[in-house]
């Protein structure tokens, strides 16, 4: 039985250095039969999480945006990869606004059990990666069903484009195969 994979590219900026490696993992996916489906954030309106806890009692969220519909996606799928920019040495706001939101799977059965990390920035060197990954896994300590399992981080690219033939991307196309 296939797997069911989602990817969710929390980049705004059309053809992205992290977006590519969504790409590359979702290549890596496809090629080695599972599912799998990549999310952009460009064109989403996700709205601040209001911490009413509303979700907690109803199941949903009371703001109707298209997060509601990313996490229906989340809430079905086997394993979970964000991909995002590193700005400031943290994951881009577009990511951390949508992990609030998903407030709601806590109370949930989700089937998640694997959640992978995929970034880019225009400094280099394993310790810029480092806060937006223990975010990450701040928000996977929640669902004590699921762990992280591993990432790839490309540094050195800031323009769009940057990181075309960039091993990084070989990098993220053999996770995607393995996940």
């Amino acid at each position: 039985m296939s797997k069911k994979i989602v990817i969710i590219s929390t980049s705004l900026r059309k053809n992205s250095n992290s977006h590519a490696l969504a790409e590359e993992f979702a290549r890596g996916v496809q090629d080695a039969g599972n599912q799998a489906e990549v999310i952009s954030l460009i064109g989403k309106k996700i709205d601040y999480c209001r911490g009413c806890l509303a979700c907690q009692k109803t199941g949903h969220c009371v703001i109707s945006d298209d997060a509601i519909e990313i996490e229906k996606k989340v809430l079905e799928a086997d394993v979970i990869v964000w991909a995002t920019p590193i700005y400031y040495y943290e994951m881009s706001g577009q990511m951390k606004v949508l992990i609030d939101r998903m407030n709601s799977l806590y109370s949930k059965d989700y089937k998640f059990r694997e959640v992978y990390f995929l970034a880019t920035a225009a400094e280099d060197g394993e310790f810029v990666p480092a806060r937006a990954i223990e975010g990450t896994k701040g928000w996977i300590d929640c669902f004590g069903k699921a762990s992280f399992v591993d990432y790839v981080f490309c540094g050195g690219v800031n323009d769009p484009g940057d990181i075309i033939g960039n091993e990084k991307l070989k990098d993220a196309y053999e996770m995607g195969k393995k996940a």
